[in-house]
């Protein structure tokens, strides 16, 4: 039952008058508007404003391309930047929406660039370069508003360049394991970097959040090919294994729930589908295979779960 419900059902039971029963609401608070409400509704409407401005922007410059000469586009493009990154250098409050508004005009003028005067450089370094020049904003933004879509970039940067030098190919193979193994290196580095960037105050670590969600994801998709990868599983299976493992091990120490919860579900299913392939690559009973692995992936959540919120609820226990 909620809080309201039950103040009703009181304020009734008790008999309060109308003064009484303002009073109650008065003292719990439930009558006045919530103190992160406002500064949410501020950060979404300037997000929503810079995103609507700058898609804005393209899609007339897209719409117009054969009008425009080359040098008005860039110039309408540079001038955006430009005054983006004054306004946030100007005005504080709006620091963020314009941050945000400058890193999606800096994508657009480079992606622009590179269609105007093809350089034959692979798409991970468009994306690079783009993260690299970004960088210094979202450094001076001091807002998730500006660090999360950066995270998006850089992952991105990262799940291309894999792409490239494992031959063009998103298919796991044994002989493409440095890489992978690298790109899981690189992906750890943005999650502990997104841990310790210049705090944003008023505002939950979504960057971070993002990096971690992120990282798994990659990471669980590369060594779910490696272990379908044909009849033998291919060493990036293990490699995510361990790689989960120790993301668990530093997210135990540090009481990190989300990180805890993120990585245990890729591990639990990385588990139960190296099972899967265990069990149904011989000739046993179907029937008996599948409740074998229900009851595997039953208890590995559960067992999951229970050591999550212990490690929540009991601190200092060491396990």
């Amino acid at each position: 039952m909620s809080l309201h419900a039950q103040l009703y059902r009181w304020t009734a039971r008790q008999g309060l008058d109308e003064p009484r029963a303002r009073q109650l609401w008065a003292l719990s608070g439930l009558s006045e508007t919530p103190a992160e409400l406002m500064p949410r509704l501020r950060l979404g409407a300037g997000a929503l404003a810079a995103g609507l401005l700058g898609l804005g922007v393209m899609m007339w410059v897209a719409a117009n391309w054969a009008e425009l000469p080359r040098p008005a586009r860039f110039a309408l493009l540079q001038a955006l930047l430009l005054a983006s990154l004054a306004g946030a250098a100007w005005r504080p409050a709006w620091r963020a929406a314009l941050g945000l508004l400058g890193l999606l005009t800096l994508g657009g003028l480079l992606a622009f660039f590179g269609q105007t005067y093809p350089t034959g450089a692979d798409a991970w370094q468009l994306f690079a370069l783009w993260a690299a020049l970004a960088l210094p904003l979202c450094w001076g933004a001091r807002s998730e508003l500006v660090w999360t879509p950066w995270v998006l970039i850089v992952v991105t940067a990262i799940s291309l360049w894999m792409h490239t030098h494992a031959g063009f190919s998103w298919r796991v193979e044994p002989d493409t394991l440095p890489v992978h193994a690298l790109g899981f290196a690189l992906l750890g580095l943005l999650c502990v970097g997104m841990a310790f960037k210049p705090a944003s105050p008023a505002q939950g670590p979504w960057a971070w959040r993002a990096a971690v969600l992120f990282a798994v994801i990659a990471l669980s998709a590369t060594a779910m090919g490696g272990l379908f990868f044909s009849h033998r599983v291919a060493p990036q299976y293990p490699l995510g294994l361990g790689v989960l493992a120790l993301g668990l091990a530093a997210a135990w120490m540090a009481r990190e729930v989300y990180a805890l919860s993120a990585q245990a579900l890729a591990l639990d299913t990385l588990l139960v589908a190296g099972a899967a392939r265990e069990l149904f690559s011989g000739r046993g009973e179907a029937i008996g295979s599948l409740l074998l692995l229900g009851l595997l992936a039953a208890g590995l959540l559960a067992a999951s779960v229970h050591l999550i919120l212990r490690r929540v609820r009991h601190p200092g226990e060491a396990a």
